[in-house]
């Protein structure tokens, strides 16, 4: 993603736990509208129901459900007004 600058920036999304392996090293995390992926958890102490910050695959920070919401908005919002151009 580019910054207003024209420079990369890092993007990072949030989604919710729905399932952890037993070894506690992945997660499948539902990132809504049925896209569920596998994430590396091991930089965070995560439980099922738990809404994270997923990284180029790896989860860096746990987030309270609201912080969640408030940012899938911002992604959604961000999204549809690409849509319109």
């Amino acid at each position: 993603m580019l910054d207003n600058n024209g420079k990369f920036v890092c993007l990072a999304i949030p989604g919710k736990v729905v399932e952890i392996d037993k070894n506690k090293e992945h997660a499948t995390i539902d990132y809504g509208e049925g896209t569920r992926r596998k994430a590396n958890v091991t930089l965070v102490k995560v439980k099922v129901g738990d809404y994270i910050l997923v990284h180029a695959g790896f989860a860096i920070e746990v987030l309270n459900e609201k912080e969640a919401q408030e940012t899938l908005n911002l992604f959604r919002e961000m999204l549809s007004s690409e849509e319109e151009k």
